[in-house]
């Protein structure tokens, strides 16, 4: 074994070391945040006010046991080269997608990476766990400058510390993150620069650009010990262009959140919306919409114009990879919503959002 070889793996067994740190003392407090309780936090662990709880780990596992699961290609080639401009400047909006939840939003000269994941595997090993089915629609030596990473919770689908030490490595990016999160991703990379929100703060990005940090319905963990000990949201980001909301994950939950944003931040320019891994229902139904609730999450927030997100990247529940566009057209046409109004991107795709 080589001197640069034998530094790898200990830099690995120090990460891993730090890990299970972490998750072991979270059976006997929050290893993430301490802070005084809210409406939203007890002490311990973060809530959903006025929501049911989630399933947890019995209903995973009967999930797990139970669930049937569509085959996914092992591999899908992207149609798109995705090229981005060094930056947009003014009211234009360039929307680029990567791929699931990850989307290059470039306006008023600054550009925003929101859930920026490039790992092959949304798992915290390498080698299992749900495997990307497409290469991101932008690689990411073709990005450009990244000035923010909006991260709206914990999962590994959302999650990728490799590429957020990547960006910082090069571009010096700041992250910003809901309550807790930046305990994680520090233990990874001690030196990032993570700023965190709780729901209603709010951060500078740019002279005309304002980020706000809002209540949506879904849960977190990184293991099994540490479920619910870091906040989750979505983003409002303010520009004298118009407001956008990024949405990382969320289930509708009667659609109050996306009504009580309208009324905040309406009307808005741009929505991002999840609308894949929604199967079975009785799981989750909580903290996944499926392609009608999205739609109607559409409307609540005053139909504005509005990407999916969340679906074809990777397989995270039983349907199969391309049924929640196909229910997105279905949806679309239940409740009067045309096709440019709330459109699926392909990866690497980018979209000059009208103003």
């Amino acid at each position: 074994m080589t001197l640069m070889d034998g530094q790898h793996w200990q830099s690995r067994l120090d990460r891993a070391a730090r890990f299970w740190r972490l998750t072991a003392s979270s059976l006997f407090r929050n290893p993430y945040y301490r802070g005084p309780a809210s409406d939203h936090f007890d002490g311990r662990r973060f809530f959903n006010p006025d929501m049911p709880r989630h399933p947890g780990l019995r209903g995973f596992v009967k999930w797990r046991m139970t669930g049937e699961w569509a085959h996914w290609p092992e591999r899908v080639e992207n149609e798109f080269i995705g090229r981005a401009p060094a930056e947009v400047a003014g009211n234009d909006l360039r929307v680029s997608f990567v791929g699931h939840a990850t989307f290059l939003i470039q306006t008023q000269g600054i550009n925003i990476l929101t859930d920026p994941v490039w790992a092959e595997r949304a798992a915290p090993s390498r080698r299992f766990g749900p495997k990307r089915a497409h290469a991101p629609g932008i690689g990411f030596d073709r990005l450009p400058r990244v000035d923010a990473v909006l991260l709206s919770h914990n999962h590994y689908d959302h999650m990728d510390l490799e590429t957020l030490a990547a960006l910082w490595r090069r571009d010096r990016t700041r992250v910003i993150t809901p309550l807790g999160n930046d305990t994680i991703i520090r233990a990874h990379s001690p030196g990032i620069g993570v700023e965190t929100l709780d729901w209603g703060d709010s951060a500078v990005l740019g002279p005309r650009t304002r980020v706000h940090a809002e209540p949506t319905c879904h849960w977190s963990a990184r293991g099994v010990l540490d479920r619910h000990m870091a906040l989750w949201a979505s983003f409002a980001i303010e520009t004298e262009g118009g407001t956008i909301y990024f949405v990382g994950d969320s289930g509708y939950g009667g659609g109050h959140h996306f009504r009580k944003a309208r009324a905040k931040y309406g009307p808005f320019r741009l929505a991002i919306l999840p609308i894949g891994a929604y199967e079975p229902r009785w799981f989750m139904s909580y903290s996944h919409m499926n392609p009608d609730e999205a739609v109607r999450g559409h409307i609540d927030l005053g139909r504005p114009a509005t990407i999916a997100s969340h679906f074809g990247t990777f397989q995270l529940t039983g349907e199969p990879r391309m049924a929640p566009v196909e229910a997105l057209h279905e949806a679309r046409v239940e409740h009067g919503v045309d096709a440019r109004d709330f459109r699926a991107l392909k990866p690497g795709e980018s979209w000059l959002v009208p103003a």
